[in-house]
C-alpha cells in the first residue's frame, strides 16, 4: 500500500515546477479522447497538497466536454504536467500527471483504468 509523501515534478523544459503531497496507491489511467491521446496518468490531490514553484506565468489551460477540469500546459514544451479542478463534493483539487514527477516509474505503480470514453 502506498503512503502520502512530497513529490517534485514539472514539464519538460523545467519552467513549470511544483511539489505536491500524495498518494500514489490509486493512479487513474483514463480512456477518454483527452487523456488516451496524451497517455495521461493522473493522481488526485486536494489544491492545499501542491505547491506551484515556478511557472504560473507560463501556464496556458484547456477545458473540454463539462469545463470541470483546467487542463494546464507549459507554453514553451507544451507538456501538461498537472490540471486544476472540482472533486465530486466540489472542493479544489490538483490532477497530477504522474508521469511528470521526479523519480517515479509509472511501471512500478498499480494503474486503475477509468472509462471515460463512455462518460
Amino acid at each position: 500500500m502506498a503512503e502520502k509523501k512530497t513529490y517534485e515534478g514539472g514539464c519538460h523544459c523545467g519552467n513549470v515546477r511544483y511539489k505536491a503531497e500524495a498518494d500514489l496507491g490509486t493512479v487513474i489511467e483514463c480512456n477518454c479522447s483527452h487523456c488516451g491521446r496524451k497517455g495521461l496518468l493522473l493522481n488526485y490531490i486536494p489544491a492545499e497538497d501542491f505547491d506551484l514553484t515556478k511557472g504560473a506565468d507560463a501556464l496556458k489551460g484547456y477545458r473540454f466536454n463539462t469545463r470541470r477540469i483546467e487542463h494546464l500546459f507549459c507554453d514553451t514544451c507544451g507538456v501538461e504536467s498537472f490540471a486544476r479542478g472540482k472533486n465530486k463534493d466540489g472542493a479544489d483539487m490538483v490532477a497530477l500527471n504522474v508521469r511528470c514527477l521526479d523519480g517515479v516509474d509509472p511501471g512500478d505503480l498499480e494503474l486503475t483504468p477509468f472509462d471515460g470514453r463512455s462518460k
